[in-house]
């Protein structure tokens, strides 16, 4: 297995990473392209979803249950009563989109060593399918998560420390862009539709429960998905990078 080095991993320098972003977003104006990259939209959704059931589980509530949907939908649902009244309620809203670009964050910045990369990964995997087990309860949604937490679990097994450093970037990439990709849905403020079932989006949701429209937490979203990036990076390509 080759060494991790972080010196060759400056070298590749966080420039691949924008490289990615811009060839994922090309790919979202191909029809062609949202098949290459509809595993990684499954992934956002399961960060989307865990991002709301955590959040409500945070603030006292219950996470029942998380359904995926083979269309890149999912559903969580958790139930109260939760701290701070409809503070809270907005904050398990806000959790679900928040959810991709804090855990993209969280894995970037784990790239910075082997070691934190190497147990990123672990612990994602592990975690997929401990979620399997707790809360996903849609057939897609188990076939789905359980094949990739079995995936994650083989990377950090079976390849090279610098493929391993690599991957656990690009997940962490795949995550936080997932939210440009659902501007629609978060500037929406109601006509979702998913399962089947109409309903409103995260960011409507909040604008009935605070007092603010829904477009200023749709911005407020995409800014701070932006500066979580930033800041990641910043951190995963800092001068201080031995292992």
């Amino acid at each position: 297995m080759s060494e991790y080095n972080p010196e060759k991993s400056r070298q590749i320098g966080w420039g691949w990473l924008v490289i990615v972003a811009i060839a994922t977003v090309l790919l979202w104006q191909v029809p062609w392209g949202n098949y290459i990259i509809y595993p990684f939209t499954i992934l956002a959704t399961w960060f989307h979803e865990m991002g709301h059931g955590l959040t409500a589980i945070l603030m006292g509530g219950n996470f029942h249950k998380l359904l995926l949907f083979s269309n890149g939908s999912g559903m969580a649902y958790n139930s109260g009563p939760f701290f701070l009244g409809n503070i809270g309620q907005a904050l398990v809203a806000m959790g679900g989109p928040l959810g991709p670009a804090i855990a993209g964050g969280f894995l970037i910045i784990s790239s910075r060593r082997y070691k934190s990369a190497h147990l990123a990964l672990m612990i994602l995997g592990c975690f997929m399918l401990l979620s399997v087990l707790l809360w996903v309860r849609s057939p897609f949604g188990i076939v789905a998560i359980s094949l990739w937490g079995l995936l994650i679990l083989a990377i950090s097994q079976k390849t090279s420390q610098l493929i391993q450093g690599l991957f656990v970037q690009f997940l962490g990439l795949q995550a936080i862009i997932s939210t440009y990709q659902q501007k629609g849905y978060l500037f929406g403020a109601t006509g979702v539709n998913i399962g089947g079932q109409g309903l409103l989006s995260d960011t409507g949701k909040m604008a009935q429960l605070l007092f603010l429209p829904h477009w200023f937490w749709a911005s407020l979203i995409v800014v701070v998905s932006t500066l979580i990036f930033v800041q990641s990076i910043r951190i995963a390509y800092g001068s201080d990078n031995s292992d």
